[in-house]
């Protein structure tokens, strides 16, 4: 839960196992921006990237997507997930919660589709949109921080 006296930065994070968007808000403004996309390879990131990321924009807290299916209940993707949740809290030392990504990834290509029409692009580079996913993660949480869950194992 935020600490709605002082404004917190947070880096939220689209996790997968090729690339990982990366998003950047604060409680204050109540927005959220991607920053950039993150190769990875079989889900273990670029860890000296993240480290540089953190160091640049140093946030209070971290967000992960939490890629649940349809039904609520959890893939084989959500425990990756959370195993990259887990070493992002242990490596840095900052609290990291998870938030449901259902539907993020669809809304992100719904926006570029809808972004490169008004701007009659006529190229869909729809695998550019980890960071777009990330923002609307961090967005939902920063209109309901009610939706972060503390990391945990699942039992």
């Amino acid at each position: 839960m935020p600490n709605l006296i002082k404004p917190q930065s947070v880096i939220a994070f689209d996790f997968g196992l090729k690339q990982i968007g990366v998003a950047y808000g604060q409680t204050l403004t109540k927005n959220a921006q991607g920053l950039t996309i993150i190769k990875a390879q079989d889900g273990t990131p670029q860890w000296s990237v993240i480290s540089d990321l953190l160091q640049e924009w140093k946030p209070n807290m971290l967000l992960v997507g939490l890629p649940l299916n349809m039904d609520g209940s959890e893939s084989e993707l959500s425990g990756r997930a959370r195993k990259f949740s887990r070493r992002l809290e242990g490596r840095y030392n900052i609290d990291v919660s998870m938030v449901d990504e259902r539907l993020t990834s669809r809304e992100a290509k719904s926006l570029l589709r809808q972004q490169n029409e008004e701007q009659r692009k006529r190229t869909n580079d729809l695998t550019k949109i980890d960071h777009i996913a990330a923002a609307l993660i961090l967005q939902s949480w920063l209109d309901d921080p009610s939706l972060g869950q503390p990391l945990f194992s699942p039992s």
